[in-house]
């Protein structure tokens, strides 16, 4: 490790011009006391940078996503890649993660503003990816063997009619997974794995297992993973468990509860895609008594709220909100999410409610995204009990939780 800021700064930039050997890097979040990173007179919440072949030669192609959409510019390499390099690094971004053909660099500007750098070789040496039109820039290919096992795609590798929205669906959850997983272990609230201990993912209500399969398939590319699948149904866990040995991926599969579930040892990302009703709320709950670093859920139905809302005094003036039968099921999805999201904040967790796939793919598409950062959650619980003296809801999550 580097034992000056300059030295610190100077390995992170000499890794983003190499760019025979860069694969992918990300800058994110802000250092305290210090405003939001701007890129091309944008405030921008993270930034991802990579090599592209185009026609007019090779490019640095910088990525910066703001509170609605990503931006791209693409830079000559040579003078005009090192100008937009440095202007990146005199931004005041707390963290990078740089991914290099050989190595890992991870680079984190403490409160006090000292930059400590990890850098670490990997076991084997990847071949970057440097296509400007990747096929509809995928995770996972079409005709990955997990998709073919799956019946996803067919035989030939191409995704079948009927599961192409199956597939849209664990593309953009891996997305958001990879993008989320990368900010968690660069900003230290996820650790970073070893071939010892192995990332820890638990997928919560997996039924056949899809997202425990991609996120295997995906993230065992970037570090040792062990994924363990929690579903009631035995029928589930034996045509994963033969899945899973077919493919030779390391992951088991428990036959149970969410609320029984019982695991070795605690995990690094706990995943709920689709949970039926209060199943989210027990996949939330499991998630906090393990103090999880971090939390992906992506609610299905909200019946529980929703039959509350029938029977609750609603608030003046908001009772057009639940009278008709349409309107009260949305408002109880929202609801919901709103009262689940205010206590995961005050258990410590910064929570993001975002859109992991466009609802003419599935219209239950909100995600919860919780990393654990151990920050005061009075707001939040002001919040939260507010909301229920309104509404004279009792959510589940609320009722696992102690909190009414």
């Amino acid at each position: 490790m580097s034992t000056t800021a300059g030295a610190e700064l100077a390995t992170v930039r000499s890794a983003l011009l190499d760019a025979d050997h860069l694969v992918r890097a990300l800058a994110s979040g802000r250092r305290k006391g210090q405003p939001v990173p701007v890129v091309e007179g944008r405030e921008v919440r993270r930034v991802e940078v990579r090599v592209v072949d185009l026609r007019a030669g090779r490019h640095l192609q910088v990525t910066s996503y703001d509170a609605t959409q990503a931006h791209t510019t693409n830079h000559l390499v040579g003078e005009a890649a090192e100008a937009a390099v440095d202007a990146l690094l005199a931004q005041p971004f707390a963290n990078w993660h740089v991914d290099t053909a050989t190595a890992t660099h991870q680079l984190r500007v403490t409160k006090k503003g000292v930059p400590l750098l990890h850098t670490s070789t990997r076991a084997e040496e990847v071949a970057p990816s440097r296509g400007h039109d990747r096929p509809k820039d995928r995770l996972l290919a079409e005709d990955h063997p997990v998709l073919v096992a799956l019946g996803i795609s067919d035989a030939q590798g191409r995704v079948k009619p009927t599961r192409q929205a199956k597939y849209r669906q664990v593309e953009e959850f891996v997305r958001l997974l990879d993008a989320s997983l990368t900010e968690a272990v660069a900003q230290g609230r996820v650790r970073t794995p070893t071939a010892d201990d192995p990332l820890r993912v638990v997928d919560l209500g997996c039924g056949n297992a899809y997202l425990s399969f991609a996120a295997h398939a995906f993230l065992s590319g970037r570090f040792p993973v062990r994924v363990t699948g929690v579903d009631v149904k035995q029928q589930s866990a034996d045509h994963n468990s033969r899945v899973a040995a077919d493919l030779g991926i390391d992951a088991d599969f428990v036959v149970g509860s969410i609320a029984d579930a019982r695991l070795e040892q605690a995990p690094d990302v706990v995943l709920a895609l689709h949970a039926c009703d209060t199943a989210t709320d027990d996949a939330l709950g499991r998630a906090l008594e393990w103090e999880a670093p971090l939390v992906l859920a992506a609610p299905c139905c909200h019946h529980d709220i929703a039959a509350q809302l029938r029977t609750a005094d609603v608030p003046e003036p908001y009772a057009m909100l639940t009278r008709h039968g349409i309107l009260r099921e949305r408002f109880a999805d929202t609801l919901t999410d709103a009262l689940r999201a205010a206590l995961l904040r005050r258990e410590g967790y910064r929570v993001d409610v975002v859109e992991f796939v466009e609802s003419a793919h599935t219209p239950r598409n909100t995600l919860l995204r919780a990393v654990r950062t151990g920050a005061d959650g009075s707001e939040a619980a002001r919040e939260y009990d507010d909301l229920l003296a309104a509404w004279g809801v009792r959510p589940r999550l609320g009722e696992l939780l102690g909190h009414g």
